[in-house]
């Protein structure tokens, strides 16, 4: 927000709620203007309309300033006004804390591969950018690429960890940002977790790793706590999707459009927001990945990817397909009217039964593989290199 400030306004304000708890007493007032009065006397100038940036950070510390986005939109438009929130998806789920439709939303989550390389690699970036349907892809650029995925799955999107790597190119330093952040949500889940259990909400953040290592992903309340029951958890596990900490795929009982509308709310499987943290939590050695060594987890890891590159890129959030105890589909994705069967490989070992089973029965009109080998179309099957996974709907 700062560096938006800095680049698109003559001059940006910053108040942070965390921080100075007595900014909560200027917004008792609901009076727009007179609350930009009252901060300007604070920062010693008039903060000017249009040409100034007002940025209210963890502006769920004082909810009368949350609140108070109402008025700048309906009496002070012409301020221009920035906030975010920790841990947002809960705070809207609480009724009357939320001016809704006053207020633009934009969801902000961890770098995605290609934002990663972006700010890592903008040479390879640019080339990056030049790939298209029916491109070839020399095997140098593969190969950087390959390696630069490597990285991301150690890295992760987590901006402190990004910058840290761009900055010292020192994996231990990432490694401590890492179980940092890890310890700071934590924290934070007994600190915004309201009329929720927060031990609950930790035990289930806890068993992720423990949930992915099984063959089968789904999640199964017993892993959580020996005799743990549905009604127990799931609470905390809509506390902890709404906060974004962790991204939720439905098993679907028809692979048919629309999806939504097929999803068996009692059979899911949860991943990790961010891939980075995930192998942290799982203690998956950073060099196992770089020298593309095999080990149990690395399917899992390589799933939290993939689900974390697609969100937002089709008409609904990835489903599972798992319509009997021989076949399970990784994911499935709507595009249009069409139902769009994906499998996910680790490595360059491509084989599945249950895909070729899916592809023969069923016969889509596309079907997508990742894996580490090339870009390759044949038939009715593409399959996409993973680090292109954000590039999917510009290769089928």
């Amino acid at each position: 927000m700062k560096e938006f400030g800095e680049n698109y306004y003559e001059k940006m304000f910053y108040f942070n709620f965390d921080s100075d708890d007595d900014l909560a007493t200027i917004f008792q007032n609901k009076n727009a203007t007179k609350i930009i009065e009252l901060l300007s006397f604070i920062v010693g100038e008039k903060i000017l309309p249009q040409k100034h940036l007002i940025i209210f950070d963890e502006i769920q510390e004082c909810p009368n300033a949350l609140n108070s986005l109402k008025y700048f939109y309906e009496n002070a438009n012409e301020y221009h006004v920035i906030s975010a929130e920790s841990l947002l998806g809960t705070l809207l789920a609480q009724p009357k804390s939320y001016p809704v439709g006053k207020v633009n939303l934009l969801d902000i989550g961890p770098l995605t591969f290609d934002e990663f390389l972006q700010a890592v690699d903008p040479s390879l970036y640019h080339y990056y950018q030049t790939i298209n349907k029916g491109s070839k892809i020399e095997g140098i650029f593969h190969n950087k690429l390959n390696d630069l995925y490597n990285y991301y799955l150690i890295i992760g999107g987590m901006p402190e960890c990004v910058n840290s790597w761009i900055t010292y190119k020192d994996i231990k330093k990432v490694d401590t940002i890492q179980k940092e952040l890890i310890q700071f949500y934590e924290n934070d889940f007994s600190k915004y977790n309201g009329k929720v259990n927060a031990g609950r909400i930790l035990m289930v953040f806890r068993s992720i790793v423990t949930q992915l290592s099984k063959d089968n992903h789904k999640f199964v309340y017993g892993l959580v706590r020996d005799g743990a029951r549905a009604r127990e958890f799931e609470e905390a596990i809509e506390w902890l999707v709404s906060a974004g900490m962790i991204l939720r795929t439905y098993n679907v009982s028809k692979n048919e459009h629309p999806l939504n509308a097929y999803e068996k709310l009692n059979h899911f499987k949860l991943y990790l927001f961010d891939v980075g943290l995930l192998k942290q939590m799982a203690s998956v050695s950073n060099e196992s990945i770089l020298i593309k060594k095999d080990f149990q987890f690395k399917g899992a890891l390589t799933e939290n990817y993939v689900l974390q590159q697609l969100q937002g890129l089709f008409d609904s959030r990835p489903k599972y397909y798992s319509p009997s105890a021989n076949m399970e589909i990784d994911y499935l994705v709507q595009y249009g009217s069409d139902i769009i069967p994906i499998e996910v490989k680790a490595g360059e070992s491509v084989e599945s039964s249950s895909f070729k089973k899916y592809i023969k029965k069923y016969e889509p009109s596309k079907a997508i593989r990742y894996s580490k080998l090339g870009y390759e179309q044949n038939g009715n099957l593409t399959n996409i290199p993973l680090y292109l996974v954000r590039k999917t709907k510009e290769l089928i």
